[in-house]
C-alpha cells in the first residue's frame, strides 16, 4: 500500500448516535467544509438513497451521485463526474465501498470529504485507506482522511447484522497487527509511533471487554468509537501498520485466491486468532477466541468455506500481499508443511 501522508489532522466533527443524519446540513455549514452549501452527495444502493432524501431539504443545492463503489474505475468515474462544476465538499453515504469510493474520488480533487456511514463493517469508515479493486485485486490506497465522520445508530441498527458484526474482527485484529508492529521493531528497528499504536489499542481492547451485542446501542457506540480511532491512528503514523499486519496479510491473500469468501472484518479476526497462536500468546488467543465466538464470528477457515488444504495455500501467499511489512508469518517462513501442523494444533487449541 502506497504511504499515508503523515498528519496529525483529526476529522472536524465525530458524531455517533441516534438521530445524527439530522444534523448533518448544520456540520456541512461549517465554513472550513463548505462556504455555500454545493456538496456532491455520493450514495450507494439501499439506505445510502433513504439517507440522501432526509437530507435533501437541507442541502438544495446538492447533487447525488450513485455508485456501485467497490472498485478503483468506479472511484475514477466518481472522481470525473465531480468536475462537472465546483462542489465545497463530498458526502459519502452508505457501507464501506460506497464510502471508499467517496474518499478515493474527494481526495483526487483535494475536497472535503464526510463520510456517514450506515454499517459498521470495518475501520474505513474514518480511515486515510481507500479499499478498492483493481483488475480484480483488492488494493489499499492513501487519501485525505474525511473531514467528519457521522454514524446514525438508527440506520446501523437496519443494517445486515452480519455486516456490522466484521467490525469486531476488523477491530480485534489491531491486537494482532501492533504484536507484529512490536514484532518488526524489535527484529528490524522498525520506529514504532506511541499514539498510534494506543490509539488502535484502545479501541481493540474496548471491544474485546465490552459486554452486549449488537442489539445494544452502548456495545454499538463503543464499537463505532474503535473503528474511528483505528482510523485516526493510521493517518497519525502515515501508514495502515497500527492496524494491519499478518491479519490483514491473511485477509487479503484469501481475498485474491478465493474472491468472495467472507468480509473483510471476518476474515482480518480469523487471520488474527491463527496469528496470535503463531506468537504462542494463550492468553490473547482465549480472550480473542471468546471474543469472536462470542459474536458468532469466524474462528476456523471451515466457518468462512475454506478447507485447511486452501487455507495453508492462502497463509503462504499472504506474505506476497505487502511485501514490505514485517509480521510473524515472515518471521517464521513457514513451509507448507509446518502451516499444515501448526493448524491443525490451532484447532485443537481453539477447541479446549
Amino acid at each position: 500500500m502506497p504511504l499515508l501522508a503523515r498528519s496529525i489532522q483529526t476529522p472536524l466533527h465525530i458524531d455517533v448516535r441516534r438521530g445524527a443524519v439530522a444534523d448533518l446540513g448544520r456540520i456541512l455549514a461549517d465554513g472550513r467544509i463548505s462556504a455555500g452549501g454545493d456538496v456532491a452527495v455520493v450514495v450507494g444502493p439501499g439506505l445510502g438513497e433513504r439517507v440522501a432524501e432526509m437530507i435533501r431539504p437541507s442541502l438544495s443545492s446538492a447533487d447525488v451521485f450513485t455508485t456501485s463503489g467497490g472498485t478503483l474505475d468506479a472511484a475514477l468515474e466518481l472522481a470525473a463526474k465531480l468536475r462537472s462544476r465546483p462542489y465545497d465538499a463530498v458526502v459519502g453515504i452508505g457501507g464501506g465501498t460506497t464510502v471508499d469510493t467517496a474518499k478515493y474520488a474527494a481526495s483526487r480533487w483535494g475536497l472535503p470529504m464526510i463520510s456517514v456511514a450506515t454499517s459498521l463493517a470495518n475501520d474505513g469508515i474514518g480511515s486515510p485507506v481507500a479499499s478498492l479493486i483493481n483488475d480484480g485485486i483488492k488494493g489499499s490506497y492513501g487519501v485525505h482522511i474525511p473531514f467528519g465522520v457521522v454514524v446514525d445508530l438508527d440506520f446501523v441498527e437496519n443494517g445486515p447484522e452480519r455486516v456490522n458484526r466484521g467490525g469486531i474482527g476488523d477491530v480485534i485484529s489491531n491486537i494482532s497487527a501492533l504484536a507484529d508492529w512490536e514484532l518488526g521493531r524489535q527484529v528490524r528497528d522498525e520506529p514504532v509511533d506511541g499514539l498510534a499504536a494506543s490509539l488502535a489499542r484502545m479501541g481493540a481492547e474496548a471491544v474485546l471487554s465490552m459486554p452486549g451485542d449488537m442489539s445494544d446501542d452502548a456495545f454499538v457506540t463503543v464499537l463505532a468509537e474503535a473503528l474511528i480511532s483505528s482510523g485516526l491512528a493510521m493517518a497519525v503514523c502515515g501508514s495502515s501498520r497500527p492496524s494491519s499486519g499478518g491479519c490483514h496479510e491473511i485477509m487479503h491473500a484469501i481475498d485474491s485466491l478465493f474472491p468472495g469468501t467472507a468480509s473483510h472484518g471476518e476474515l482480518a479476526g480469523l487471520g488474527a486468532l491463527f496469528c496470535t497462536f503463531l506468537r504462542g500468546d494463550e492468553p490473547r488467543l482465549a480472550q480473542m477466541s471468546d471474543c469472536l465466538a462470542r459474536h458468532q464470528l469466524p474462528r476456523r477457515p471451515s466457518d468462512v468455506g475454506l478447507t485447511d488444504e486452501q487455507f495453508v495455500e492462502a497463509v503462504g501467499f499472504a506474505p506476497r500481499t505487502r511485501p514490505d511489512r514485517y509480521t510473524i508469518l515472515e518471521h517464521l517462513a513457514m513451509t507448507p508443511d509446518e502451516t499444515r501442523r501448526k493448524l491443525a494444533d490451532y484447532a485443537r487449541a481453539i477447541d479446549n
